[in-house]
């Protein structure tokens, strides 16, 4: 439950927030952990030429529906926040955010929705199968790095030159929820009082921002996320983004994949774009921390390019082009069918870049009971493959090296 030292403040904020009629209002970030509502939406709509609200209580499985007349809408305000630490609003003038700190701090903001609506009218030139299409992460929701990033409007309205970046995006976030609804049918977060994740080479991406907005607030769990990178002015700027969105738990460092050291455990490491070998010491990292789930974008795949060699199959390997191709596709094989080895479920997904919009491959790792046979399986495919092409592979070598096989 909250227990706000001046609850006065607290209702002056949610006071104006219920005389601006909103149109919409989501409740987020639990603060009470024992109740069973994640998150908890409440929606204007006309009922007998009437205005009421409909309150949409959310569960991991269900959604509970009743409706309250317009005059009863502070005292449901007031009642929602004993359980939620994070109120989004949006009326029709306004856009509110109300947030409740780790230390009972309010802090509130109330913007002005910009008179310019030109780039919201060109929404409504967005293809009707478009429109239809539910995604995890919807228009109007206020998701700041959206806003940034110039997918949203500051009135959360999708930029129709932006709609296929916001596809892309919910791609990727899609991808998240399917691994987390696996660690929920599992069991596995409900031993977890937070859920601690890594961020290998997160550079400016902005995918950290989405993601770390889509697991507080979408989800309500309580998590810890470190983003680590190289470049000193890139995590200084990240840490000062963090801090502006109010995200407590979201943290940047200094650091060097290959021969970083973290005391907690980990449960999820995440590695997007980490260059050439960069992604085998990520995930030889991710395998010695015993990580429950990894997800993984590699890119630059050079080190099977430059060893490879062999007399059976020059076919594959006298072109430069096809060489680099087949090197890119072998060398992620290898690294999939090594976490199948190390006790990962694996899949392939196809991803497309968020930056440059390629399709790229997504390796995303399940660690969970693979049988011996399966295992043994995927090892002497590599083998194989290595007696064939004669490679040089750094995963493979990392693991060996520490004795794995």
């Amino acid at each position: 439950m909250n227990s706000i030292e001046n609850s006065q403040e607290l209702l002056a904020y949610c006071d104006e927030i219920a005389e601006a009629k909103p149109i919409r209002i989501t409740f987020s970030r639990l603060s009470d952990k024992t109740y069973k509502y994640k998150t908890t939406k409440v929606v204007q709509k006309k009922l007998d030429g009437k205005s009421v609200y409909s309150v949409e209580r959310y569960t991991e499985k269900q959604v509970f529906h009743t409706i309250i007349r317009a005059d009863e809408l502070i005292e449901n305000i007031l009642e929602k926040l004993n359980y939620y630490n994070q109120i989004d609003a949006e009326s029709s003038y306004f856009n509110f955010n109300l947030r409740i700190t780790k230390k009972k701090k309010i802090l509130f903001s109330k913007k002005k929705k910009s008179s310019d609506t030109a780039s919201c009218l060109k929404n409504e030139h967005i293809t009707s199968h478009n429109r239809k299409k539910k995604y995890i992460l919807e228009e109007g929701m206020y998701i700041p790095a959206f806003i940034d990033l110039g997918i949203f409007t500051k009135e959360g309205k999708i930029v129709n030159s932006k709609y296929d970046k916001f596809k892309q995006i919910n791609r990727f976030i899609e991808i998240i929820d399917d691994g987390i609804s696996k660690l929920e049918q599992s069991g596995y977060l409900k031993d977890r009082k937070v859920l601690r994740i890594l961020d290998f080479g997160c550079g400016k991406s902005y995918l950290t921002f989405v993601l770390y907005y889509y697991l507080t607030v979408v989800k309500a769990l309580d998590v810890e996320i470190i983003g680590l990178d190289l470049k000193e002015d890139v995590i200084n700027s990240c840490n000062e983004i963090a801090k502006k969105y109010g995200y407590e738990n979201l943290a940047f460092e200094i650091g060097d994949i290959s021969n970083y050291k973290y005391n907690n455990n980990i449960d999820i490491v995440i590695t997007l774009h980490a260059c050439d070998t960069a992604t085998d010491y990520a995930l030889f990292n991710a395998i010695n921390w015993n990580a429950k789930m990894i997800f993984s974008v590699p890119c630059c795949q050079h080190e099977v390019n430059s060893t490879i060699r062999t007399d059976d199959l020059e076919i594959l390997t006298k072109f430069g082009l096809i060489k680099e191709r087949v090197a890119s596709l072998m060398t992620d094989s290898i690294r999939a069918n090594l976490l199948e080895y190390m006790g990962y479920k694996t899949q392939v997904l196809e991803l497309v870049d968020i930056s440059h919009s390629p399709k790229n491959i997504l390796i995303r790792a399940y660690k969970t009971n693979i049988s011996k046979e399966k295992r043994e399986k995927s090892f002497e495919e590599i083998t194989r493959l290595k007696k064939i092409f004669n490679f040089e592979q750094t995963l493979y070598n990392l693991l060996k090296s520490a004795g794995r096989f």
